[in-house]
């Protein structure tokens, strides 16, 4: 016998993963927008971030959310095995974290926020000469 769920299409728990898969797309199209304006690193850092945030935001999380992938547990209780579950929790946490971190650090760069101050210009010291003025 399959267990149905009452899930109304308006509900939070059902509205979730669209919203997931919609914010991973539109990031990705924001971070491609903003790097070909910068510089040739900051794209690629930008792009790598997005892609790895996207990654996470448009397919892992939703099927986190739908129980496609089993979730890790401190308790150990797995259908699948414990293995399966670690892994693609590691997953999860190298590309969200992993992601934000490129993100970040690439929309920093973009911000010149890494830049080093202009030096500032050096003062002409007052030259004394050997011989006064009488005038």
């Amino acid at each position: 016998m399959v267990a149905v769920t009452n899930l109304p299409l308006g509900s939070i728990d059902a509205v979730r993963p669209v919203f997931l898969i919609v914010m991973g797309i539109f990031l990705m199209v924001i971070a491609w927008r903003v790097s070909r304006v910068s510089d040739v690193w900051t794209g690629r850092m930008i792009v790598a971030g997005s892609l790895l945030l996207g990654f996470g935001y448009a397919f892992l999380l939703p099927l986190y959310q739908a129980g496609v992938i089993e979730s890790y547990s401190p308790r150990g209780h797995y259908q699948s095995g414990p293995a399966s579950a670690v892994g693609w929790h590691a997953v999860k946490i190298l590309a969200m974290n992993g992601g934000w971190l490129l993100f970040g650090i690439g929309l920093a760069m973009h911000a010149k926020l890494f830049n080093a101050p202009a030096p500032r210009p050096a003062l002409n010291p007052l030259t004394r000469t050997s011989h006064e003025s009488v005038a």
